[in-house]
């Protein structure tokens, strides 16, 4: 893996101006993760989020939800090709930027990539010493890196 690409899937890497976005994604504390279901309709939600090795990892938390099977776990059921957005807005628009990463989503409930997965929210987001993570995880293997900045 590249310095600077947490991801490990091939990139062009920091341009020259040092914008570097796959560091950029992997750094941000929360992302948008876009579903679309088997009727079309696309669907929206904000995750909390780690990178390793070519992949994206969410999970289902104990936070207050109605269910554990929510949308987004149907939609990716129905159609696993999904969209990760980070983006920095700031009223400076010469320091806006965005980062998506494209892929395929697997659901893990069970098994060595739901223990990553836990093992990566964990590190990164001190909260979940206290949250717990009972629900699925969901991979993401990327496929592309998409990015803008000013």
């Amino acid at each position: 893996m590249a310095p600077g690409n947490p991801s490990g899937v091939p990139s062009s890497g920091p341009d020259p101006h040092g914008f570097d976005p796959e560091a950029m994604f992997a750094a941000a504390p929360v992302a948008a993760l876009a579903t679309v279901g088997s009727d079309g309709q696309p669907h929206l939600v904000p995750v909390v989020f780690a990178v390793h090795g070519g992949a994206v990892y969410t999970a289902v938390d104990a936070k207050p939800k109605t269910t554990q099977r929510l949308r987004r776990l149907v939609n990716i059921e129905a159609n696993p090709r999904v969209s990760l957005l980070v983006d920095h807005y700031t009223e400076d628009w010469t320091q806006l930027w965005w980062v998506r990463a494209d892929g395929i989503a697997t659901i893990h409930r069970s098994g060595e990539q739901m223990a990553t997965g836990y093992a990566l929210l964990r590190r990164k987001y001190p909260q979940y010493q206290r949250i717990t993570l009972d629900g699925p995880v969901v991979a993401v293997e990327i496929r592309h890196w998409s990015s803008w900045h000013a």
